[in-house]
């Protein structure tokens, strides 16, 4: 009897011991296969000069270059108004800001654009245009 009571603590404490090795991944980040590239995923927006990627547990401040216009041009017919927050799919090299700079914490430089979705994101709040309504 005190051999299986054994048996079983020592079941028990083996299965609750964590591997501190073991890297937890975030489904927002994940290695491909063909690169040391991040996979970023997340809802894009690019207005006034500035572009940003807000995830589940992210906001990246976006380079505004050649391939943030394009992942822009792709966005821009799915978007409803200008603030249209549209999901995306991107690899890219994630670099912490320049010192003197305003902005966001860590810029993401887009390398390869994956997935573009066929229609933004739900808005978590809804801003009326109350002159708008006023004119009507």
């Amino acid at each position: 009897m005190k051999k299986i009571l054994v048996l079983i603590a020592f079941i028990i404490a083996v299965s609750a011991c964590k591997n501190p090795d073991k890297k937890e991944v975030s489904e927002e980040l994940l290695t491909t296969k063909n690169s040391n590239l991040a996979v970023y995923k997340g809802e894009f927006i690019y207005v006034a000069d500035a572009a940003v990627l807000k995830g589940k547990d992210f906001i990246y401040g976006v380079e505004v270059n050649e391939k943030m216009h394009e992942l822009a041009e792709k966005v821009a017919p799915v978007k409803n108004d200008d603030f249209d927050m549209v999901p995306v799919v991107v690899t890219g090299l994630l670099n912490d800001k320049e010192e003197g700079v305003e902005g966001w914490d860590k810029i993401l430089t887009i390398v390869e654009i994956i997935q573009v979705s066929p229609k933004p994101s739900k808005a978590d709040v809804k801003i009326e245009n109350k002159t708008a309504k006023a004119k009507k």
